[in-house]
Order: structure tokens, then C-alpha cells, then sequence
């Protein structure tokens, strides 16, 4: 893989004496963000491995961690390149502006980088088949058309969200500018389950939230797609993409296709920490570990972290946990509103005092990060105690281990509830406080329940039928891979009809 700066997009195809004409190539803008970026990685692997393009991911310095960026897009072939555009003058904005207005107004700035970038690379590319932005990014939809290519937008979610954005789009149809109107306390959408007005994601419970009118111009956006790809699967969410079906077919809404869902590869590249947690995994009896981690991005307050301990030691079942610094100031997102991680110092030393002794014959305590793709196929783990971020998700779904929710921010309680009310993998803790305080004893109940209990029973042989579906989808005849062939097929006849 290439990495070229946004001034030299022609770097990124890699020709051989083989290949005398350039790959058709695609651009795929990145929003900020390991959830947003990882998948889109994937994407764009699949593509050039099994659909014969060339691909630039386009990611942006501010808001990024260009080491963890790096991190990430190692792995890509040759014939995925990289591309960063220069960073953009935010500091205009109000102090202590929130990371969502940061990031729409990030990609907004960004881009004539990126229409300079296309518009002067031609030289050394193949013809551009398309250009995929991320959901966040619909921005630059604009720019595809003034390329003459099709402009797909790409969901690292679900097929619920595209419909929730679908909605918000509705609603605001005929609405002056500045006119903004709240969605409903139950939204009822096509095939979803429904979500009650707390299970929204952040931002879109409150119309007088600055990130509520992003959303609502990012929504209307919507329909001038060419396309939009899908990090889900139909066995997934059966209904919505059935709905979704339905309008393309009807011309009431662009084609929505499934294709996930991505999991990141696992490195072979293992650190000394990594050998031990999976070392330890080995040691343990098989189906006998609860896995708890909160993502990335997840913080507890101090509080909670000592009930979570509690309840884990009470449990009396095994566990590894991915500790991270608690918040300190009730946000449980451990980005700060620059996108960077808050969480400084040692995890560990906020545990109860003496817990990791007491609990070291069935307990392995791990600070900041553990290799979840790896400790989730792992014969021993049982459970995964999660946030519900759509990659673990799906990483979770893709070795057939039930989840328990505890959800944190961002889109995370309407994927709980996609998980809990509608698939089937997951449960619940009880929460009987407004502020989502979980007491230690519901710990234990619900830990309990998932490794000993019959509906801990019945969520595991869920999550194991849709990991065998997960595992179809992909397959060349699966839903998911003849999906993102059929996209393919559409831009190559796109290029031959430009001829």
C-alpha cells in the first residue's frame, strides 16, 4: 500500500508489466474515526481483491490519529493507497463546540482539498468508477457529479440507521430553512424495531442540538446517492432491507445493498501484552469466559467502574475485562471534543482495592486494549459484555458469541435495541435509575443469566445461527457478496458507456 499526500492521488495505482492499462478506481472519503475508518478499509480491500479495482482512501489530518490511521491501512494490498488532505482552520468555532459539529464542518472545509486532489490527479490514474463517501461526508456528493461519476454513500451501521436518516429527511420535507422538527417519542420505521425517543442516537433527540441541523441537511442529501452500501447482512435485519427493496424498486429511494459484515483481520504481528491475554485465554476452560470491553471510545464513571468489579466478582464466572481510565465528568465518550483520547494514566489503579487478587484464579484485568477479533474467536470466550459499537458488533456476531448491552453514546442504545428486540443475541442488564446507573447486583443477574441461564441459552444459539449467516453472506454466491458485485457491474458499465 501507497500513501500519498492529497496533491498526488495518481501515486496510488500500482501497474505492472502484466497490467498495461491502470485499474478502474474508486475514491472513498473517510469521516474521522477508527469505527468510520476501519470498515471502510475493508471496503475497499474487498474491492480491489475480489472486484479487480484500484482504490484511494482519502482520510483528513485534523480530528485523526495518523499513527492509529497507519495502524490500520498497513495491511491494505498494493492496490489501495492512501491519501491525506491538509488540515483546515477550525478555531473560528465557538469554544467548546462538541465532535459532531466538528467533524461536519471538518468534512465541509475539506472540501476543495479534495476537489483539487481529483481534479488534478488524472494523469496517472485509471478512469474513476465512482466515489464513496462515508455517511457523515454526503457533502461531497456534489463532487461526483461534477466528475460525471456515481456518488455512493457508504454506512459502517445498519440498515436501521439509513432508515432513521431516511426518516429525519421526511420529516423536514417542505420545512422552511432554519425549521426544525423533533421526531417522534416512538419512531415506527419499515421493518425496524421500534425506537423509543432515549434509544435515538446522539444528536438526534434534540432539534435544538448544533448537531441536529447537520444531520437534518446531511439527510437530505440523501437522495441524490447513487447508491448506498451497507455494513450489515440481510439475515441481520431481514425486514428493513426487505423494505429498502421495495422503494428501490418503486424508484422511491436509491438502492440499498448489503455488504458486510466487514471484521477486520487479525495481525500476525503479536505484542508481549497480546500473548498474554490470548495465553491466558488458552489456560481457561472452553465457553467458559465473559469478554467485557467498552470500545475505543467507551468510559465509566468511577462509581460505576467499582459496581461493574463488584458484580464480576460476585458473578463467579471467569472474565476479561479491557479496563479503561474512568470519566471523571459523566461523559462517557473518552474522546475529548478534538477527537482525541481523554483517557490518560493507569486504569488498573482505579479497581477496588484488592479486587485483582482476589479475583486472579478466574479474572484477567487488562489495561486500555486487548485484541478483541482474536479474543472473541477464541474456543474459551462465552460472552461479551459489550458497548455496542456496530464493529464489535459485528466482530461479536462473526464468532457466534452473545452479547450483553451496555450501550455508551453515539448510535450504541439503538444498536442495543436492534440486538435485544429484534435479532435476538443479545440481553439486557436491568437499569432502574434515569441516569443508566447498572447496581452490581443486575451485574450479577445478568451475567448469570448469559452463561448459566435459558435465555443466556437461547441468545447464544441465535448468535450462532446468524454467525453461520454472516459467514454465507460473504461467500461468493452470498447476498453480500453478489451485492457489492452487482454495484461493481454498474460503475464498469458505467466506464465502458463513458467510451
Amino acid at each position: 500500500m501507497a500513501t500519498t499526500g492529497a496533491s498526488d492521488l495518481s501515486a496510488s495505482i500500482v501497474q505492472t508489466a502484466d497490467e498495461p492499462r491502470p485499474l478502474p478506481h474508486v475514491v472513498l472519503l473517510a469521516s474521522p474515526g477508527m469505527g468510520h475508518l476501519i470498515p471502510l478499509a475493508e471496503l475497499a480491500r474487498r474491492l480491489a481483491v475480489d472486484h479487480g479495482f484500484a482504490a484511494t482512501i482519502v482520510t483528513l489530518t485534523n480530528l485523526s490519529d495518523a499513527a492509529a490511521d497507519a495502524t490500520v491501512l498497513s495491511s491494505m494490498p498494493a492496490s489501495v493507497s492512501t491519501a491525506v488532505l491538509p488540515a483546515v482552520a477550525l478555531d473560528d468555532l465557538p469554544p467548546g463546540v462538541g465532535f459532531g459539529t466538528l467533524m461536519f464542518e471538518l468534512l465541509r472545509r475539506s472540501l476543495p482539498h479534495l476537489r483539487a486532489a481529483l481534479m488534478g490527479s488524472a494523469a496517472g490514474l485509471g478512469p474513476t468508477a465512482a466515489l464513496v463517501c462515508d455517511f457523515f461526508g454526503t457533502a461531497a456528493l456534489p463532487l461526483a457529479a461534477d466528475l460525471g461519476v456515481p456518488g455512493y454513500v457508504f454506512f459502517p451501521n445498519s440498515f436501521t440507521l439509513v432508515s432513521v436518516m431516511r426518516r429525519l429527511a421526511e420529516l423536514h420535507d417542505g420545512a422552511a430553512p432554519g425549521e426544525y422538527r423533533d421526531l417522534p417519542d416512538t419512531l415506527r420505521l419499515p421493518g425496524c424495531v421500534p425506537l423509543r425517543h432515549a434509544e435515538l442516537p446522539d444528536g438526534f433527540r434534540d432539534r435544538t442540538d448544533p448537531v441536529y441541523a447537520y444531520l437534518v441537511e446531511e439527510a437530505r442529501r440523501y437522495g441524490r446517492a447513487d447508491g448506498f452500501l451497507v455494513n450489515s447482512f440481510e439475515e441481520l435485519e431481514p425486514a428493513v432491507a426487505e423494505a429498502f427493496d421495495r422503494d428501490a424498486a418503486a424508484g422511491a429511494f436509491p438502492p440499498v445493498y448489503p455488504v458486510g459484515p466487514f471484521v477486520r483481520s487479525s495481525s500476525s504481528d503479536e505484542e508481549a501484552d497480546e500473548l498474554d491475554c490470548l495465553g491466558w485465554l488458552d489456560r481457561q476452560p472452553a465457553g467458559s469466559v465473559l469478554y467485557v470491553s467498552f470500545g475505543s471510545g467507551g468510559a465509566l464513571s468511577v462509581k460505576q467502574t467499582a459496581e461493574l468489579a463488584t458484580g464480576l466478582e460476585t458473578s463467579g464466572h471467569r472474565f476479561l475485562w479491557v479496563v479503561r481510565m474512568p470519566s471523571h465528568d459523566g461523559n462517557n465518550n473518552a474522546l475529548g471534543g478534538d477527537g482525541s483520547d481523554r483517557s490518560k494514566g493507569d486504569p488498573l489503579a482505579w479497581l477496588p482495592e484488592g479486587f485483582l487478587e482476589r479475583t486472579k484464579s478466574r479474572g484477567l484485568a487488562v489495561a486500555g486494549w486487548a485484541p478483541q477479533v482474536r479474543v472473541l474467536a477464541h474456543p474459551a470466550t462465552a460472552g461479551f459484555m459489550s458497548h455496542c459499537g456496530w464493529n464489535s458488533t459485528l466482530e461479536s456476531l462473526a464468532s457466534g458469541v452473545p452479547m450483553i448491552t451496555w450501550p455508551l453514546y453515539a448510535e450504541q442504545k439503538m444498536n442495543a435495541a436492534i440486538l435485544t428486540e429484534l435479532t435476538g443475541v443479545a440481553l439486557r442488564p436491568a437499569v432502574r435509575r434515569e441516569d443508566g446507573f447498572v447496581a452490581g447486583e443486575e451485574v450479577v443477574a445478568v451475567v448469570r443469566e448469559l452463561m448459566e441461564g435459558e435465555k443466556g441459552r437461547a441468545v447464544r444459539q441465535q448468535a450462532r445461527r446468524l454467525q453461520e449467516a454472516a459467514a454465507r453472506a460473504c461467500t461468493p454466491e452470498g447476498p453480500s457478496r453478489q451485492g457489492l458485485e452487482k454495484v461493481a457491474g454498474k460503475w464498469m458499465a458505467g466506464l465502458r458507456n463513458g467510451d
